[in-house]
């Protein structure tokens, strides 16, 4: 039986204008909460209940799944404008006037585009292994096999470690142990990512990267809100000079890299990079 506190909470339903969203909700009521936006073909079940235990001792922590995607229904979308409406459709269906963004990977990078354009419903946000659009200048070619890996018809486990953590005996440790902490709720046979939906978020990852980079140091200009960005310097996905760069452009933007982790640095060091988050929440 697991111990983790995430594993227990409930599923809940709200109906917005175009879905029937599931989330959970977690952790103490009232301040400001903590919405979490996922990776590509991420679910609910996907979020690490270490992480989201650290996270909601001190935060009412929501996660939840986008429009079309896993157990919310409705048609999938395929950009980052649509799925940042599908977000803020989410939110306001709760009822919330104002909350708290955490956006991994491509949750990040729609966590930003709400946040420039509905700065009155973001306080805070923090992006964590994330792009900031476009093609960052300077940026090393893609590793071939990492592509190849995140568009295979059926990702493994082993994929998911090499996508997500260093090629080391202790990342490799450190992500076989992740898969360990998701697995109570995976093993219970609830919906997975349709095929649809994945084309659909790399088909929005696409389109964003073909954005000229002026344009996004422009938009990154706007975003008034204090940002903490966080990455993992061995991150074989997106490099991190991405959030260096993103951190030169944004008016109040605090750095975080952790020197031996990866793509999922926030899951290998859940307890250092909560207290990290829950310190900056409260500044």
């Amino acid at each position: 039986m697991s111990t983790y506190q995430a594993d227990a909470a409930e599923d809940l339903t709200v109906d917005g204008p175009s879905a029937t969203f599931t989330y959970r909700r977690l952790g103490p009521t009232g301040g400001t909460p903590l919405v979490l936006l996922n990776r590509v073909r991420g679910t609910l079940d996907w979020w690490d209940p270490e992480l989201l235990d650290h996270l909601a001792a001190e935060h009412d922590v929501i996660v939840f799944d986008n429009v079309g995607t896993g157990y919310t229904t409705g048609t999938p979308r395929d950009s980052i404008e649509s799925l940042a409406d599908g977000t803020v459709e989410f939110i306001e269906a709760l009822g919330l006037t104002q909350v708290d963004l955490l956006g991994w990977t491509l949750g990040g990078t729609v966590a930003q585009d709400i946040a420039r354009r509905r700065p009155d419903l973001v306080r805070r946000l923090v992006v964590a292994a994330a792009n900031p659009g476009g093609t960052v200048p300077g940026a090393p070619d893609p590793d071939p096999k990492v592509r190849a890996t995140m568009t295979k018809p059926e990702v493994t486990g082993d994929d998911l470690v090499f996508l997500f953590f260093p090629e080391t005996e202790t990342g490799r440790a450190a992500g076989h142990a992740h898969l360990a902490r998701v697995a109570t709720r995976l093993a219970t046979g609830l919906p997975e990512v349709s095929e649809a939906a994945t084309m659909g978020q790399i088909s929005a990852i696409a389109k964003d990267a073909a954005i000229p980079f002026e344009q996004v140091r422009a938009d990154l200009a706007t975003i008034r809100q204090p940002v903490l960005y966080a990455t993992g310097m061995q991150d074989v996905m997106i490099t991190p000079l991405a959030s260096y760069t993103a951190v030169q452009h944004l008016p109040h933007a605090t750095l975080v890299a952790y020197s031996d982790a990866g793509h999922a640095f926030l899951f290998q060091h859940a307890k250092d990079f909560a207290a990290q988050v829950t310190a900056f929440l409260a500044d």
